[in-house]
């Protein structure tokens, strides 16, 4: 449960990672357990740090220290993918980030 809301400013400074089951139509694909999306792309935990890097270096220098990661996952994610993209976050210095949790889209 969300303790403290923030609204962010700039949203063109925001940058957002999916994660979370694939819904029917890519679950034949994709399969059932919760997957990674970068930018409309499903992805692994491994290709966060250049994702992170490539969307640093498309903003104005300036801006970059401002920039924000949010991670939108459905309620049914389990803790350890959260967990590890937040790792590969730190790892790529993205250490602003902001939470949003949604129901499954059957």
């Amino acid at each position: 449960q969300a303790t403290e809301l923030q609204k962010l400013e700039k949203k063109s400074l925001v940058t957002f990672i999916y994660v979370g089951k694939p819904n029917q139509e890519y679950q034949g694909k994709m399969g059932t357990e919760a997957r990674l999306q970068l930018n409309d792309k499903f992805a692994e935990v491994s290709e966060i740090q250049d994702y992170i890097a490539q969307e640093k270096s498309s903003m104005k220098e300036e801006d970059q220290p401002f920039m924000t990661v949010s991670i939108k996952a459905d309620k049914e994610t389990k803790m350890g993918l959260i967990t590890d993209v937040k790792q590969a976050l730190r790892e790529a210095y993205a250490l602003k980030i902001s939470y949003s949790a949604r129901q499954a889209a059957d």
